[in-house]
């Protein structure tokens, strides 16, 4: 793993919604170690440094959910990093609230984000790490649903999820994906 992509939308209306839960994960694991976003590359907010070990760069695209293919691409271009050296992870409405699932490659999805980045890469041979935040209640749009914030009482069960989501990243890259997805595929 070279370059860990965290998905979300660009501006404070956006900050806490649930489709920003990629960007809570990769703010987390810069906090953990301390690294900051203090650099602009390839449309997102770039980190760079040691993360256990490792030389890592974490980005947050700031072209908005459905463009991000465009700044994955472009960040794999300018860092020299392959596909199979990228983690994306993003919200997924199809896992329940507070479950995680690490893959090497998939579709994806009804994700439009993911949607975008397969499109710009040409394949979908490309690890992620998806962070359920549940079905939208009947009646709801799944674009309301996730451009809205978690309620209240959902509220510590995202940010919980959010902070297994980096423990899994840290197993990876510690241990490998056996343990990682035997971990916290659960």
């Amino acid at each position: 793993m070279k370059l860990i992509v965290g998905l979300g939308n660009p501006g404070r209306e956006y900050a806490d919604t649930r489709h920003n839960v990629g960007f809570w994960a990769v703010d987390l694991l810069a906090e953990r170690h301390g690294l900051r976003f203090n650099q602009k590359r390839a449309r997102s907010q770039v980190a760079s440094g040691e993360l256990l070990g490792a030389r890592m760069t974490l980005a947050k695209p700031m072209t908005y959910m459905n463009l991000s293919g465009e700044a994955v691409r472009q960040l794999l271009q300018e860092l020299g990093v392959r596909p199979e050296e990228l983690l994306v992870i993003y919200d997924d409405v199809d896992l329940p609230l507070g479950k995680l699932r690490l893959r090497r490659s998939g579709s994806p999805g009804t994700h439009n984000g993911m949607r975008n980045i397969v499109l710009c890469l040409g394949t979908e041979s490309f690890p992620r790490l998806r962070i359920g935040i549940g079905q939208p209640p009947e009646g709801v749009d799944v674009s309301d649903y996730v451009l809205s914030p978690f309620p209240r009482d959902q509220l510590e069960q995202a940010h919980e999820s959010v902070a297994r989501a980096a423990d899994a990243v840290e197993c990876l890259l510690e241990h490998g994906w056996t343990r990682a997805m035997t971990e916290y595929n659960r």
